[in-house]
This record gives C-alpha cells, structure tokens and sequence, in this order.
C-alpha cells in the first residue's frame, strides 16, 4: 500500500504536470506580451523605487519599504534553499534553467498581483483588507471565485507554511548540531534537535504576529536585508572557491534542461518533464509569483500608485529567482553535493537533499562555519517566510468570517509549527505542491481578466517622476 507521503506527491504531480505548468508558464507569458515586457523595460526605474522608495499615499499600515521588505521576506523563504536544491537532486541540473525560465515570466505576474492588490484593497487609514478576493469580487465581479481563493488560501497557509519552513530550518540545524531522539505519544521517536527548533520558533513567530501587520512589517524590515546579504555573501564565498567548475556546471544546467533521459535514469522522454516540473514547482514555491500574496503585502503599503508597488514587485522577483535560488543551486552543483547526491538516488541509496544539500556545498569551502551560514540563513528565511504568510493567511480567513477568528487562527498557526518540524520532508513539500497549485487556479483567472487595467499601469509614463 502507498504511503500518505507517496499519495501526495502522485496528485501534485498530476496537478502541476501539465496543469500548473500550462497555467503558470502561459499566463506569464501571456502577461510579459501584454505588459510589453516590463521587468525589461522598466527594470532600471524599479531599481531605483526600491531605494528611494517613500511613502505615497496616507491610507495603509507600512511605509512601501516595509510592503517591499514583508513581500521579500516571505517570498525568500527556506523554499530558495531546501526547495531548490530538491529540485536539482530530483529534477537534475536542468531544473535551475526552468527555475531562470519561470522567473523571468513570473516577474510579469508578481507585477500584476501587486498593482491589482493596490488597485482593489479596501483601505481607511491603517485599516486594510486586500489580496487576490477583492480583485476577483470587485474587479472581475466573481464573488464565488473569491470565495474560492480565501478558502483554499486561507487553508493553505495554515497547513503548509508552518510545516514546511520549520521542517527546514529543522534540517539545518541538525546537520550542524549532534542530535538525539525523543519519544513522543502518538507520534513515536522524533528528533531532539527537530523539536526544540520548532517550539522555539513557534514561539518567536507568535511573539510577532500578535501583534498585527506593523509589527510584521517592522521585523520584516530589519531581517530581510540581513538575510539576503548574508547568503549572498557565504555563497558567492562557495563559487569563488569552485570557479573552475562554474563553466562546465552551466553548460551542464542548459544541457540536462532538454535532456531526453530522467536525472533518476528510468525513461527516455521524462528528462526534460521532470527538469521543467521540478523547476516551475520550486521556482514558484520560491517567488509566489502566482500565489497571490503579493498582493496581500503590496495592498499594505501608505501608497496610491499601484506603479510603484508594482515596480517593487519587479525587483523581489527578481532577487528570488536570479539571486537567492541561484546561489542555492550552483554551490549545490559547483561543490559535487548534487552530482553525488543524484548518483545515490539513482543507486537506490539516499544523498543530501534539501537544506543539508547547501549546507554540505557550504562545508566544501568553510567546514562546520559553512553549515553554521547555511543554519542561521534558514532560520531567517522560514521565520520571515513565517510571520509573513501568517498575515496573509490571516486576511483571507478574515474575508470568509469577518475578524472575530483573527486571534484564535495567530494562536493555531503558531501551535502548529513545531509538529511541522518534526514531519518527514517527503510530505511537507509535496502536500505544500498540491496547496500551491490549488491556489494557482483562481488567481491566474483574475490576474488574466484583469491584465488590461494592469496593462495600463505598467505603460504609463506621466508619473513615474513622481515615484523615488
């Protein structure tokens, strides 16, 4: 009989093969050729909207600094290290290629979720209610899509996030710390390490997001640069180190990217499928470009000018899928830890895979620091992902039932976190796949539907003086 965790992951798989894929790679494209290719055009101006950017408008809680640090944050999760490099130990090499390919579509999306989101939130002073529901009921006049959306939003939220980014940062930490085992009811022999990671960072996560978006945004702002910093920084320590084998990696990324043979050896055919739903799969679970929740963070901001936060939607794709996922991947590859790892797979035996992958590349150039970067990294990455998606969560919940279950959903979300340490990889990214692509469906309906007002925005050039 199939595990649970195998069950999983044949209906993901169905899901996003071709389904999500279809969805997600035709409506970016769709979008980057009705947006006349913004992340292009206008990629310089969003670079500098993100350094100069002020506040706009006086309706919202955060400042667009604090939107654009909360949307980073919780889009750079522990899915830019874990959920890359399982995507190149299952999907091969190639899989970062598809990652690149995503990621320059997806820009066009996160533009559109992010303009809509400020288009259609319903705002008064610091009150703010936005996300994909009020563009699909006010904009696209569909309230049942909407309702749909908060359902499986609000759902999602709840049962993936708080499993999948401390299951990570769990894995990271045992690498680097000697770890036992302790015997729980009903759940039997768990990891020592895996639990006291998860009741700590529960409760970090609860001591945040008690206290509102403000506080979300406050503690976004701070941790958000420090994290993409310091990976950067140990990362670009890793390539430097294995530079020899950069060229050779790279012609390997685009060569196994339309391989005709499986990274795990079993068909001819299934390389190149595999690469590509490995690569989207992991590629949308680091940018959300497709999930909506850019435009609940985007929807926050003290702006009036849905351009200049879609501009900043621009430049966090961007950081995503060209920076964080990119160091990820190629320490991964440069070091071996993803050959060898894939050559165990294919032997029948087990490799590194998820966060340890990175930290065992890391430990290639640093030994023991490296794990320690790669450790603190994941713990900033699922702990801003963390208190970030627990608002968007949150907003949805609260358009189905009004604010009354606001607090009583903090509390739940924050206890489920440390069972999310302890569960079995396997299932958390798998049950986290089948969420994401239910997610996906509604919201590419309104993003499409809407893309001429987004259109609009992104071709307009009499204000962009008025924007840093």
């Amino acid at each position: 009989m199939p595990l649970l965790s195998d069950l999983i992951q044949r209906a993901a798989d169905r899901l996003f093969m071709p389904w999500v894929l279809l969805v997600l790679m035709g409506g970016g494209i769709y979008l980057t050729l009705r947006l006349r290719f913004v992340q292009v055009r206008r990629f310089r101006e969003a670079l500098g909207v993100m350094l100069s950017a002020r506040p706009q408008g006086k309706d919202g809680p955060l400042t667009p600094f604090q939107a654009f640090m909360t949307a980073l944050g919780a889009s750079i999760g522990t899915g830019n290290i874990a959920g890359v490099a399982t995507a190149i130990i299952s999907g091969g090499p190639g899989a970062l290629f598809w990652i690149w390919c995503y990621g320059f579509f997806a820009t066009a999306i996160k533009f559109c979720e992010a303009v809509l989101g400020l288009r259609f939130r319903v705002a008064q002073g610091d009150a703010v209610k936005s996300g994909p529901m009020y563009y699909l009921r006010d904009g696209l006049k569909s309230p049942a899509l909407a309702w749909l959306y908060a359902v499986v939003a609000c759902l999602g939220a709840l049962t993936t996030t708080p499993f999948s980014q401390p299951n990570s940062i769990g894995v990271a930490l045992s690498h680097v710390l000697p770890t036992g085992e302790v015997v729980l009811p009903w759940l039997g022999a768990v990891s020592r390490t895996s639990l006291g990671v998860g009741l700590a960072v529960g409760v970090l996560t609860w001591a945040v997001i008690i206290g509102g978006i403000k506080a979300i945004g406050r503690a976004a702002e701070k941790l958000a640069p420090l994290k993409v910093g310091l990976y950067l920084a140990g990362g670009l320590i890793v390539l430097v180190a294995h530079a020899a084998a950069l060229p050779a990696v790279l012609a390997l990324v685009f060569r196994e990217a339309f391989s005709l043979q499986a990274a795990g050896g079993t068909a001819a055919g299934l390389g190149v499928m595999m690469a590509m739903r490995y690569g989207v799969a992991r590629g949308v679970y680091a940018n959300e470009a497709g999930y909506g929740t850019a435009a609940v963070a985007y929807g926050t901001a003290q702006s009036d000018r849905p351009e200049q936060q879609g501009l900043h939607a621009v430049m966090e794709t961007f950081i995503v899928s060209c920076v964080t996922s990119s160091i990820s991947a190629l320490t991964i590859l440069v070091s071996g830890v993803a050959q060898q790892s894939i050559a165990l797979t294919r032997a029948g035996g087990e490799g590194l895979t998820s966060t340890a992958a990175v930290a065992g590349a890391f430990n290639t150039v640093m030994p023991t620091v490296g794990g320690w970067i790669v450790a603190f990294c994941a713990f900033l990455f699922g702990y801003t992902t963390l208190i970030g998606w627990a608002f968007y969560g949150e907003q949805a919940l609260e358009y189905l039932v009004g604010p009354r279950a606001t607090k009583a959903y903090r509390w739940v979300y924050c206890l489920l976190i440390p069972f999310g340490a302890i569960a079995k990889p396997t299932a958390v990214w798998a049950w986290g796949d089948m969420m994401n692509a239910l997610q996906v469906f509604p919201n590419m309906i309104g993003l499409i539907g809407l893309a001429g007002l987004a259109a609009k925005v992104a071709t307009r050039r009499d204000e962009r003086a008025g924007l840093v």
